[in-house]
């Protein structure tokens, strides 16, 4: 993998693949590079590709102490690598942080995001802030097992599952990455959609959703797609929130590519 140099100094590693427009895909929790890798591979064929370890993760570095300006630093040097403008994905809280990036004059023309998981009502929101509590706590007992069994169960998966998942060889990887399940928490904030936050946001966007996905996420993103100003809403039938890369790859490549140049011209 290649790096560049943050504005306060840390290695991100990213991997370009492809010709074409420059698209960068932004991981969620738990992701790196190598998580986006299915995706990239799909849109190599018509776009230039780049995927990245986000900070702390995989082989990029870090920098105590953590903010959410960091990692929107972290994808202006990409950006700025990549040749200054360009289209991005950004997947779950991944989402989230491309969101703020764009918001905060990054120069994004094209953006998707899938199901950031912001928590519009205010017991979801009781619910994130019990979570982060505990998730804090274990991190800081260094039970970094037990961050990653928190998110885990957070996310639905069945407990029975997730004693599988801690025997085999994928449980290490997750677990190396644990302490930044507290930054993707800290990318959502309280969990509030940030309304007028959102209305800042200027690139023509598409906001997806799975149609399998539960109700109050398929209500949350069209929250999302009203509150941005140039927003459309699109639904994927049969997906829900672990999202197929051979789905979603027709539906950017399409997105990208009808609108770059309108994107470039705006």
């Amino acid at each position: 993998m290649d790096k560049t140099l943050s504005c306060d100094g840390t290695a991100i590693a990213y991997r370009r693949q492809g010709d074409g427009p420059p698209v960068i895909l932004v991981g969620g929790a738990l992701s790196t590079a190598a998580t986006e890798a299915p995706l990239a591979e799909l849109l190599a064929s018509r776009f230039s590709v780049v995927t990245y370890d986000r900070r702390g993760r995989g082989s990029s570095g870090d920098t105590a102490r953590y903010t959410v300006a960091r990692e929107v630093e972290d994808l202006a040097a990409l950006i700025e690598r990549t040749g200054g403008r360009v289209s991005v994905f950004g997947m779950s809280s991944g989402g989230a942080l491309a969101l703020e990036a764009q918001a905060a004059g990054l120069p994004i023309d094209l953006l998707a995001v899938y199901e950031p998981p912001f928590t519009p009502d205010a017991p979801a929101r009781r619910a994130k802030a019990r979570y982060a509590n505990r998730l804090h706590r274990l991190l800081s007992a260094g039970d970094r097992a037990g961050a990653v069994e928190l998110f885990l169960s957070l996310a639905g998966i069945p407990a029975d599952l997730v004693a599988r998942m801690r025997h085999a060889p994928l449980w290490r990887g997750l677990e190396s990455l644990a302490h930044t399940l507290a930054y993707d928490d800290a990318v959502l904030g309280d969990g509030t959609v940030p309304v007028e936050r959102l209305r800042s946001v200027d690139a023509r966007t598409m906001v997806i959703t799975g149609g399998f996905s539960p109700t109050p996420m398929r209500t949350l993103t069209r929250i999302l797609a009203d509150a941005i100003p140039r927003a459309r809403h699109r639904t994927l039938t049969g997906q829900t929130h672990d999202l197929a890369p051979q789905v979603i790859a027709p539906v950017l490549a399409d997105f990208f590519a009808k609108d770059v140049s309108v994107g470039q011209a705006s």
